[in-house]
């Protein structure tokens, strides 16, 4: 049964929804992107499956949305929000998973050793804006700092597997995702195909933290 809570920060009132595992070992805490909330298939996903595997999924709006505003703010006060977050993450006692979809997942990596995440998941990461490549992110993913685990579509703008620089992360290929993990009508996977590829991995990641 998932419950919701508003969440006072210097940026404004977030929001989490929480959806319980019943003995759960871990929080995974998942914040949207620019152009979406916590509806995006890929965060609804991980909602629905890892509870029943002992993971506490906990879907987190930044306070723009919660406030119905249409256009995210400046980084800096998105990481503002995810550290007033933060603490109501924290109370259940259990090691917490910091990630999210695209902004969301650069606000994960930029606060994930401040914080004091036990790891990054990475959705979608926007390692550059579409068609500007030199305009690379990678230094934010590179520098989390805790296992990082990227989840990312074979055919997104925003930055195709092959074009993310070694380093400790994982990677896993959603094949022919795009920026939001759907894919073709005529692509060799079904959409529920390639969601779970995502949560498959994500499950398996999650068993290896411990």
């Amino acid at each position: 049964m998932t419950t919701t809570e508003i969440i006072a920060t210097d940026a404004g009132d977030a929001r989490i929804t929480w959806h319980p595992a019943q003995r759960p070992r871990l929080v995974l805490a998942l914040g949207h992107g620019a152009g979406g909330g916590v509806e995006a298939r890929d965060l609804q996903a991980l909602a629905r499956v890892l509870p029943g595997h002992g993971v506490s999924v906990a879907l987190a709006e930044q306070p723009w949305r919660v406030a119905g505003k249409k256009l995210a703010p400046a980084p800096k006060t998105l990481d503002t929000g995810w550290r007033g977050i933060w603490p109501a993450l924290t109370r259940p006692g259990l090691p917490v998973v910091s990630g999210g979809r695209s902004a969301g997942a650069r606000v994960a990596c930029r606060t994930a050793a401040e914080l004091g995440a036990h790891a990054v998941l990475a959705l979608s990461f926007p390692l550059h804006p579409p068609g500007r490549p030199e305009k690379s992110r990678a230094d934010e993913l590179l520098g989390a700092g805790v296992p990082t685990l990227v989840v990312q579509g074979g055919a997104d703008p925003f930055g195709r597997p092959a074009e993310f620089p070694e380093g400790d992360h994982e990677l896993v290929e959603v094949p022919h995702g795009d920026h939001g993990f759907a894919v073709p009508r005529r692509a060799a996977v079904t959409q529920e195909e390639a969601l779970d590829v995502l949560t498959a991995a994500v499950l398996t990641w999650t068993r290896s933290l411990g």
